[in-house]
Parts: C-alpha cells; structure tokens; sequence
C-alpha cells in the first residue's frame, strides 16, 4: 500500500537525519554538514508525501467528482521546491570554508556512520521508487528519487572526504560540498518539471498508448469499422482514456454496449487505475476511408 511506504520513508528519514547529523558533530565536516541539510529536507518532503498519498486516495465527492488524485503532483512540486533550498543552504555553508579551509577531526567514525546512513538510505530509495511504479504514485516516485539523490550524493562526500583526509587537501571538503549543491539543484528542477506535467494533464507514455491500441485491436475483431480521437490523461495512480468507437449503423444498442463493457474491461485489466470513457458513433461519423 502507497500510505504504509510513506510512512516508512518518513521513519527511515528520522532516522537516517540523526545518523548524518551524528556524522557531522564527530568531523566538522562542511561536506557532512551538506549531507545532513539534504536529509532535513527528506523528512519534511516524506510529511509532505504522507499527506498528499491520504488526500489523494480519498474517494471521489460532490466537489471533486473525479478524485483527488491531483494531490500528489503539489507534494511532488513542494519537494523539488525543498531540494532547490537545500541546495541554497549548502552553497551557503561551503562558500566561506572554500576560502579559508580548515583541518577535520574524527573523520574514522563519522565516515563509518555516514555510510551507515547511506545503506539504509540506498534500501529505502529502491522500495520506494518500486512501490511508487507499481501504485502508479508520483509522490512516492518522487520521494523514492530523491532518496536515491541523496545516496549518489552521500557516496560522493563519503569518497570526497576520505581523500581530502588521505592527502591533507581540505579544500575539497567545501569544494565537494558546492558539487553535492549543484547536483541537488539539478534534481530539484527535474522534481518540478515532472510534477507540473502532471498538473497540466500530460498524456500516458508512448508504451502504455500502444498497449491500448493493442488491446483495442484485439478485442474489436472487426466488430467496429472505426477509433478516433483516442485521448489519455494521468492523474496520480489514476490514468483516464476516451475515444469514439464507430459502429455499423445497423447495430442494436445492446450490443454496442456489450462490446463498450468488453473493452473496458480489458483496458482495465492492461493498465491498472485506468478509467474509460467510450463515445459510440453510428457509419456517418467514420472520419477515416
């Protein structure tokens, strides 16, 4: 269920904030510093998916016929908007060490615990992004990636910092920490971009519109002369379909209506969540030859 993944993402976030912070107490790292702004933002992006999976689930009513689906899409904008801040906050922290670099201390265990906090970060992105594809849920998706942003970025510092401990160069520990702040505006921008598709009604993918002609191929078999104006629509886990079905005009309206249930069925059984609207129009309306 989409809730329950959310509500481990905002526990395994609790946690893994107090791992980094634990991190950056033992080193003074400004890099480690930067790893544990991101994670403050994951907690609070986890809150945020938490209320948006419920409020999005909440059956239809009088005032949203359709759903609430949509709900997902502003958590998922809020969230990237989050990530551009932190990215802000580490510029802000790493600036001033890059000019005046200063010696870390107790880099042994806090280096251990950060890739403590990476593993269980790494685990938790991976479930995410697969419950988020199989709920067909943006704003567990989205969470799940920035996760996985936040794993490439802890593994960086991890790698970055060990070498400046290795070879006396603390100037990459803020150098480093400007790089994990580019790399999380850049995934920021991408968290938006992708949400506001969503909220502008953007289509289904190319794959999923071929496994609807393909079904629609199928289940006709010469019982309709003509599909038009197939159009498709994504909302959340939901996905919504119409198109006109022509029809010979001598075919009784039951029948027609059989072949409307037949369809829609196995256009539901191919893409989960979807919801079909059928317009059936007599031989006059055929636009094709």
């Amino acid at each position: 269920m989409a809730e329950r993944a959310a509500r481990l993402s905002f526990l395994v976030a609790l946690l893994v904030l107090g791992l980094k912070a634990l991190a950056y107490l033992l080193t003074g790292s400004v890099a480690l510093l930067s790893d544990a702004l991101e994670s403050i933002v994951n907690v609070a992006a986890a809150l945020l998916a938490l209320f948006a999976i419920r409020l999005a689930h909440k059956p239809p009513d009088a005032t949203h016929p359709f759903g609430h689906t949509k709900a997902e899409y502003f958590s998922a904008v809020l969230e990237g908007v989050l990530v551009v801040l932190a990215a802000l906050l580490i510029a802000q922290e790493a600036l001033p060490r890059l000019l005046r670099p200063v010696p870390l201390e107790g880099l042994g265990p806090g280096l251990g615990v950060s890739l403590l906090a990476s593993g269980t970060n790494g685990l938790l992105a991976y479930h995410l992004i697969r419950k988020g594809r199989l709920h067909r849920s943006p704003a567990l998706v989205a969470d799940g990636y920035h996760v996985l942003s936040d794993v490439l970025t802890s593994v960086g510092v991890f790698l970055g910092v060990g070498l400046a401990w290795l070879t006396g160069l603390w100037v990459l520990d803020p150098l480093l920490a400007l790089v994990v702040a580019g790399n999380i505006l850049l995934m920021g921008f991408r968290l938006v971009r992708d949400s506001v598709g969503g909220l502008m009604d953007a289509g289904l993918s190319p794959e999923e519109v071929a496994r609807i002609e393909a079904v629609i191929a199928r289940e006709l078999g010469g019982k309709a002369l003509e599909v038009h104006d197939l159009k498709t629509r994504k909302a959340g886990h939901r996905a919504f379909l119409e198109f006109h079905l022509v029809v010979p005009g001598e075919t009784p309206v039951a029948e027609a209506h059989r072949l409307c249930d037949r369809l829609e069925r196995a256009l539901e059984e191919a893409i989960p969540g979807l919801s079909v609207t059928i317009h059936v129009e007599p031989e006059s309306e055929r636009k094709g030859p």
